[in-house]
């Protein structure tokens, strides 16, 4: 196990241990409890991790060159189907923005606008750009596709997460 790792399992281990209740205007159900993350992904709503990753994820508390290496892992760690449903949602949400798939495949330098084809790299670079320029939409389709959290790695980037760690950890102690 790489001191990362051990950095990041003490961080989850002391936000596990930390007062949930005390999460602000953050509705918690103080006797969740999850096995796992993917256990926290199938039993919230979206509505529910919405609140949990709206003051969390952004790019005041990330910077933007320490999340692009962390999104390329993470986005290269998921199922094919499921990076297709991640583009497909970033893709969803820029469109109300105004934005044509057809541009940002240009002006991000996409292999393809078709979400079924695109590869890891394409998938960073779209969550990337919607980090740093739309990180309201970054957070919306973490809150719709949460498998990504799972494989974000760097100890910095779960500290940020930590809210959602608390929850998900809750009263595991």
């Amino acid at each position: 196990m790489t001191s990362s790792e051990e950095y990041r399992r003490h961080i989850m281990k002391d936000l596990a241990q930390g007062d949930v209740e005390s999460l602000d205007d953050v509705s918690t159900d103080s006797t969740a409890e999850y096995d796992n993350f993917d256990d926290f992904a199938q039993r919230t709503t979206p509505d529910q991790r919405r609140q949990l990753f709206s003051k969390s994820v952004h790019p005041d508390r990330i910077p933007t060159s320490q999340m692009e290496p962390e999104l390329q892992k993470a986005i290269a760690q998921i199922k094919p189907n499921e990076r297709d449903d991640v583009a497909r949602a970033f893709f969803k949400h820029l469109k109300q923005r105004g934005l044509d798939d057809r541009h940002l495949e240009q002006q991000l330098g996409l292999s393809t606008h078709n979400p079924n084809r695109m590869s890891a790299d394409d998938v960073s670079k779209l969550a990337s750009f919607a980090y740093h320029n739309h990180p309201d939409i970054f957070r919306e389709v973490l809150a719709e596709q949460p498998g990504i959290i799972k494989f974000l790695s760097n100890p910095v980037v779960a500290g940020i997460i930590g809210i959602a760690a608390a929850k998900w950890l809750g009263s595991r102690k």
